[in-house]
């Protein structure tokens, strides 16, 4: 319940800046693990792979918290929209967030920006009442 107010894309965005101003020279695109399928072929994921699996989970995680209504739900999106613009100054302005999984990850955050706006303002239309209009007819 605490978590309502917390940006969870913040999470592969930590993870993402510890192991890349930690451990320097670590490339993303290099093989993290092999998966030798039935069909002959082999499936190779990278870090930056794994990282982006991971993101996508925290995405639908967002989008279910998008859909409750309140004050927390005004705080959790306007924290994910500061998130993003945290985000694109970082790939704008630092070296080590110049690749193609921070690009992907800022992605992701912008999807989640703009899918938890448009949820809850589908959500706000569905609860508008108009004031003015009997629901009953008055009976003499």
């Amino acid at each position: 319940m605490y978590l309502l107010g917390f940006p969870l894309l913040l999470v592969p965005f930590a993870i993402y800046n510890i192991v890349a101003f930690l451990w320097a020279g670590v490339s993303w695109s290099d093989a993290a693990t092999r998966v030798h399928l039935v069909s002959g072929g082999e499936w190779t994921m990278s870090a930056g792979d794994i990282l982006i699996a991971v993101s996508l989970v925290f995405l639908f995680g967002e989008i279910v918290k998008a859909t409750r209504i309140g004050t927390r739900a005004v705080v959790d999106h306007a924290l994910s929209l500061l998130l993003f613009l945290a985000m694109m100054i970082e790939f704008l302005l630092v070296p080590q967030a110049a690749t193609a999984t921070f690009f992907l990850l800022m992605a992701i955050s912008l999807v989640d920006v703009l899918a938890g706006f448009a949820v809850t303002l589908r959500t706000a239309q569905r609860d508008l009442s108009v004031d003015g209009f009997p629901t009953s007819s008055p009976t003499s």
